[in-house]
């Protein structure tokens, strides 16, 4: 009883315990409210080369640096040697202009299937002339893709900007967990004869879905008369704002060495990655900055990768 009237009196003097903490605890019957904050992890495929094009190895995270509209940010993911699965979507142009050696095309294909796919990898094919056709979804069996390679449709017209819009709509349909990268190989002569998709729509669809853009631009044979410059140079602009590459083909036996390009830039890719800032909700375009930290390295080293994506986008 003497013990219980000290506190009592005590907790009647004013100020006593006034530095004591005073914790607030919510009815038993109620939830604790929790905050969640999304956070979106945007995953930069890097390409790193010398004055002679070959591949610059043994770079690390502290190498580089990466901003967002021109606002500094945090590399949170790096690997030196991207191992991230791949989703690929090949799109072979049909149209009588390009095919003119199916039998090689098939074989440079072919080879390029069965020394790029990985288990954890999957490929799409697609061909487009007068439409675009959908001829083997996505999978890992080279088997698969080899038996589509025969099914080939020949055509007129030139659907080029519906297939990588299409293509790009494709491959934002794949989960994009454990880094994936979304790859879109085109092979075309780059003429689009068809009233679709215009080139704007093509290229946003394609940052949409975050796809880096390969494009085996052939040369027709009767040199610059029957050549779509505009069309060649639309396919670099698009190759260069996502971060893939061009290469021309004169003679259908260069076909293979541009597949094995193609195949070689993907494994020699560093994979950077960091989480965006949060500025509320929106559609809008964030363009994405890779630097060298050191300026004599960002002289002398050439940085290809994709240069902006959209906030709403995956």
């Amino acid at each position: 009883m003497k013990v219980a009237a000290i506190i009592l009196s005590a907790a009647c003097v004013p100020g006593l315990f006034a530095q004591a903490p005073i914790e607030r605890r919510p009815p038993s019957n109620q939830p604790i409210e929790t905050l969640h904050v999304e956070t979106r992890l945007v995953n930069i495929a890097l390409n790193v080369v010398d004055d002679k094009g070959s591949p610059v190895g043994g770079l690390q995270r502290d190498d580089f640096t990466i901003s967002e509209d021109g606002k500094p940010q945090k590399i949170a993911i790096f690997e030196r040697e991207a191992t991230s699965p791949l989703s690929i979507v090949l799109a072979i142009d049909a149209s009588e202009s390009v095919l003119r050696n199916e039998a090689l095309e098939k074989s440079a294909a072919k080879h390029f299937v069965n020394a790029l796919l990985r288990e954890q990898d999957e490929l799409d094919l697609m061909d487009f002339s007068d439409t675009v056709r959908e001829i083997v979804s996505f999978t890992n069996k080279p088997k698969r893709i080899e038996a589509g390679l025969g099914e080939i449709q020949h055509g007129d017209a030139t659907a080029l900007y519906d297939a990588i819009y299409l293509a790009s709509q494709r491959l934002e349909s794949t989960n994009p967990a454990n880094g994936r990268r979304r790859i879109i190989v085109l092979i075309t002569d780059g003429t689009d004869t068809v009233k679709g998709s215009h080139y704007e729509q093509a290229i946003e669809q394609a940052q949409r879905a975050g796809a880096m853009v390969y494009s085996i631009i052939i040369v027709p044979v009767y040199a610059d008369a029957g050549r779509n410059t505009g069309g060649e140079h639309a396919l670099i602009q698009m190759a260069e704002d996502t971060g893939g590459k061009y290469y021309y083909v004169e003679d259908p036996k260069d076909l293979e060495p541009a597949f094995r390009h193609v195949s070689d830039d993907l494994r020699t890719q560093y994979l950077l990655g960091y989480y965006a800032p949060q500025r509320g909700h929106g559609d809008s375009f964030r363009r994405i900055q890779v630097k060298m930290k050191d300026p004599a390295l960002q002289q002398k080293f050439d940085l290809r990768y994709r240069t902006g994506y959209y906030a709403d986008s995956q």
